[in-house]
């Protein structure tokens, strides 16, 4: 089942699963990203996938990444400072589902990659940071997201 929170809630469980933070940045700034280097960062919205597998599986990886961490582990805590986390999509599942939503966040209308290999240095995806003008709608991001949970095919140029 896929639910979408505003911000991180006490409910949610400490379950395995997938996530994907939905941000915004209000003006041009620049970051230093580990060993990625410096980037310029646009403003707009912009949505990170990752999973969460560990210890506390979604609940612990969400509050992680509501906080700002003084010493970054994984990409997204170097950009955490200069974006505003405003929405969380998530999936308790046991296998790993964020390289699907990659996929489809890579695949939306409007959809950048701001940053090549973001938190995707495990993988083969161009990224699972993706940048958009304007804020992809809840229904969309829905719609889409549960179509790639399912397998189920779309057709070329409709989302």
């Amino acid at each position: 089942m896929l639910s979408v929170v505003k911000i991180y809630t006490i409910s949610m469980k400490a379950q395995p699963g997938t996530y994907a933070l939905i941000m915004t940045c209000d003006s041009d700034q620049q970051v230093e990203v580990g060993k990625l280097g410096r980037f310029n960062i646009k403003p707009g919205s912009y949505v990170y996938v990752g999973s969460a597998f560990g210890p506390g599986g979604l609940k612990a990886r969400i509050a992680h990444h509501t906080r700002m961490s003084h010493r970054p582990h994984w990409h997204m805590d170097y950009l955490r400072p200069i974006l505003k986390l405003k929405e969380v999509c998530y999936s308790y599942h046991p296998e790993r589902h964020e390289h699907r939503w990659a996929g489809a966040f890579n695949g939306f209308k409007g959809a950048s990659v701001p940053i090549i290999g973001f938190g995707a240095s495990d993988c083969s995806c161009p990224s699972h940071l993706f940048r958009f003008s304007r804020k992809p709608s809840d229904r969309l991001l829905r719609r889409k997201l549960k179509c790639h949970l399912m397998g189920c095919r779309q057709q070329p140029g409709v989302i």
